[in-house]
């Protein structure tokens, strides 16, 4: 007798046990024969369904499939943590804000924008954290790196995609503009940087 667990079974199992998201590919190949993309489609339909109302909720993110923590029960199982989420810096966050809303972005844009200049350890903590990348070279002097977010920065963020990201009114004191105005002296986050590196 063949005691092979169901796919639903099976991929809830792969899902509930791994820290990272899967993605459809990985999912359809743990069924042996490996599950139509039709069929994965209703399982993973069947699970979210099975799990709505639940603490724990399957979601879809930028890499994949992963089950997560429900927003209504994020703050009373946090209490359980004795380790607490990081806080960054204001300097962290708003150069994460400048790259996630204008990337590709070179260190000197990120400068220009802020008005201020970028220390490595900002830039460290967000290549450590796994949310930052680089993706190319800008084609001026000095050839400088262009850097954006990653997938990873995505799934943290419980984003499906970049077009997700809330407006930037709603982000309080951090406002990028969405043009470059004329350049004013007395505006230092007003001028987004052409060819700094």
């Amino acid at each position: 007798m063949n005691d092979k667990p169901a796919p639903d079974a099976l991929i809830e199992a792969a899902l509930l046990t791994r820290a990272e998201a899967l993605g459809e590919k990985a999912l359809r190949q743990l069924c042996d024969p490996p599950l139509s993309q039709d069929k994965l489609i209703d399982v993973l339909g069947s699970l979210k369904a099975r799990w709505h109302g639940r603490a724990l909720q399957l979601v879809h993110t930028a890499e994949g499939w992963r089950f997560q923590i429900a927003p209504a029960a994020v703050a009373r199982l946090g209490s359980l943590h004795e380790q607490r989420s990081p806080r960054y810096s204001r300097a962290v966050m708003e150069t994460l804000a400048v790259i996630a809303y204008r990337q590709p972005v070179t260190r000197g844009d990120i400068e220009d924008i802020r008005g201020v200049a970028v220390s490595q350890n900002v830039m460290q903590t967000l290549l450590e954290r796994g949310w930052i990348e680089t993706v190319g070279c800008r084609d001026t002097v000095g050839r400088p790196a262009l850097w954006a977010t990653t997938a990873a920065f995505l799934a943290d963020l419980q984003l499906e995609s970049l077009e997700s990201l809330p407006p930037l009114a709603e982000l309080g004191e951090l406002v990028l503009p969405e043009a470059a105005p004329p350049p004013d002296a007395s505006a230092p986050e007003g001028k987004d940087g052409d060819g700094a590196g």
